[in-house]
């Protein structure tokens, strides 16, 4: 059932993972092609929002920043995961496996290489702050516009 905190999560999410999408990019080599990549993030985000924060929004301000602790983990773990089988599906394109095994391993090689790429203070500060933020946001909504 739709309700103000969970577009308020959603919107909030989506938000984050925008402003993370940007500072993530200059991280990569000049000549990439990012295509889709702040696109797919913002969605994820937006799912995120909506069923991790929103769902769980109600409960108490406690529980608002343990899930907004909670919310950015797993945007990153979804986000790497798709943006890791997009990769593996383009490589793969280019007929670099020998088998489906070896591209589905790729998946988790691709997916652990950008993990540590982006394991920085500062992406790691704005996603666990933007996320308490956008906890304690939706747990606002929840308690004004019920």
């Amino acid at each position: 059932m739709p309700n103000a905190a969970k577009l308020m999560a959603a919107i909030g999410m989506g938000v984050l993972a925008f402003i993370v999408s940007f500072m993530i990019m200059p991280l990569f080599e000049e000549d990439t092609n990012f295509g889709w990549f702040v696109q797919v993030n913002v969605v994820v985000g937006l799912l995120v929002g909506w069923m991790v924060i929103g769902s769980r929004a109600g409960r108490s301000t406690i529980s608002a920043i343990n899930v907004g602790l909670t919310a950015p983990v797993v945007l990153v773990f979804w986000a790497l995961f798709i943006q890791s089988c997009n990769e593996m599906v383009r490589i793969a394109m280019k007929n670099r496996y020998d088998g489906a095994f070896e591209a589905l391993v790729s998946i988790f090689e691709i997916g652990a290489e950008w993990a540590l790429l982006m394991s920085t203070i500062p992406i790691w500060t704005t996603l666990l702050v933007g996320g308490v933020v956008v906890g304690l946001a939706a747990e606002f909504a929840w308690r004004t516009w019920r």
